[in-house]
């Protein structure tokens, strides 16, 4: 009686992670044990900087508005405060790119702001 062999299903599994693993250097492309790990990392860090980029756009967003906002003669927290008050329903992202592609629209909401 021939030997059992694990077949088709765990040939699956293996080239499954190979596949995942390929573009990684060395052995971690192509020793099934090695690159089952770092597949396995990097699924988490993958997860983990989904939640993250959400993170660090916030930063920059708020970096730029700031920047403009400073620009126009106010802060940051005054000019949120302000528009908050004047009820003013603009995102960060908006606010943000307003700063960058219109310069004289974000002027306009400064002044907006700072009026009330």
């Amino acid at each position: 009686m021939p030997r059992a062999k694990r077949g088709f299903k765990a040939r699956r599994r293996r080239n499954r992670i190979l596949n995942a693993a390929s573009g990684f250097h060395s052995a971690r492309s192509r020793l099934y044990a090695y690159a089952k790990e770092v597949v396995m990392k990097s699924w988490v860090y993958a997860y983990a900087h989904r939640k993250r980029k959400k993170r660090d756009f916030r930063r920059l967003w708020i970096a730029r508005i700031n920047a403009a906002a400073r620009a126009n003669g106010t802060t940051y927290s005054r000019l949120m405060h302000g528009l908050k008050v004047a009820k003013i329903d603009l995102d960060r992202k908006v606010l943000s790119d307003l700063a960058i592609v219109d310069a004289a629209t974000f002027t306009e909401i400064v002044k907006a702001a700072q009026s009330i």
